[in-house]
């Protein structure tokens, strides 16, 4: 089922694509950092015969406007609920993934009605409690031949044997029509989320998804999520890396219906 594009407005005016498809109860689903709706190409599928799932341009990406001021993961959450007025949705079920996960934390502790059901994925909690990528990860993301770049990135994404036996989707790295000011604030957002100190305000019931051989977010943030939100589960994938829910699908999919269904 194609997905319908519409437009919300932020508080400050910046046009928001957002994208719906399927019928049922919603579902947002939240992309990762400098990555328009097509991150989830090929998995919202899996949501669309029982939810009405609803993806997000982040500004600066796809169709949203792309202007050049200071991004934040609350300011990204803001966007969101700014979609999710638009669309007359007062609750839904969250699914964020890398910064689409640091973004929901916000959206679960500022709006704690609005969230149902929190699921994080292949995220962390930001600030000084974090567990960084590493070194040589950050190195090699830092280089300046942007093939070299893509293929830090898919290595980072799946695990060797993924890619030796399949054409591993690049809709997870990232959105090429991105401005360098729009990717540069997408960084700055990312880098500096710090929920640590508020997430035990959140009040959804949660679900933490981590690939064990994520080395882009490391998977130990998983468990410092799960003990710091009240009542929040953890499940650590033997075997898969940050784009834990592609190759892990479908059985990574049927986690979260049946986590949303409980």
């Amino acid at each position: 089922m194609a997905a319908a594009q519409g437009f919300a407005r932020a508080k400050d005016g910046t046009a928001l694509a957002y994208q719906v498809a399927g019928s049922g109860p919603p579902l947002v689903l939240l992309a990762g950092q400098a990555n328009d709706h097509h991150w989830w190409d090929g998995v919202r599928e899996d949501f669309q015969a029982g939810h009405r799932t609803i993806t997000v341009d982040y500004r600066g990406t796809g169709a949203s406007d792309k202007p050049d001021d200071p991004c934040s993961t609350p300011g990204f959450a803001d966007d969101v609920a700014a979609v999710l007025d638009e669309l007359g949705i007062d609750s839904a079920d969250v699914y964020g993934t890398s910064m689409g996960g640091r973004t929901a934390q916000w959206l679960a502790i500022n709006d704690p009605g609005r969230v149902r059901r929190l699921v994080l994925g292949c995220t962390s909690p930001g600030g000084a409690r974090a567990v960084e990528r590493d070194a040589e990860v950050r190195r090699s993301l830092a280089q300046a031949d942007p093939s070299a770049v893509g293929r830090t990135l898919l290595d980072l994404m799946y695990s060797p044997s993924f890619l030796a036996a399949h054409d591993a989707p690049r809709t997870v790295l990232g959105d090429r029509a991105m401005s360098a000011h729009a990717r540069r604030h997408h960084l700055a957002a990312s880098n500096g989320h710090d929920a640590w100190g508020r997430l035990g305000e959140i009040r959804s019931r949660t679900l933490v998804l981590h690939g064990a051989d994520d080395r882009m977010t490391p998977a130990v943030n998983a468990e410092l999520l799960a003990e710091r939100i009240p009542e929040a589960e953890a499940r650590v994938l033997p075997g898969l890396r940050h784009a834990y829910f592609i190759e892990g699908r479908p059985e990574v999919s049927e986690l979260v219906v049946d986590f949303l269904a409980d």
